[in-house]
């Protein structure tokens, strides 16, 4: 299993828990709020690098 699925996994598992503790726009909001918190605390040249990479993963 590839190291992008298990985190997804990861990542489904820790939402569905959310949504059973909390309701459901709250576990939206830390599903969604996390990754774009982290994707805003990269400067400018990792982001273009990720976006290079992913456009690279895409086949473009």
């Amino acid at each position: 299993m590839s190291r992008g699925a298990k985190i997804g996994i990861a990542a489904v598992g820790a939402g569905l828990v959310l949504w059973i503790l909390t309701n459901f726009w709250i576990a939206a909001l830390v599903m969604l709020g996390i990754p774009v918190a982290a994707y805003l605390t990269l400067d400018r040249s990792q982001r273009r690098r990720l976006r290079r990479v992913g456009r690279r993963e895409l086949g473009r």
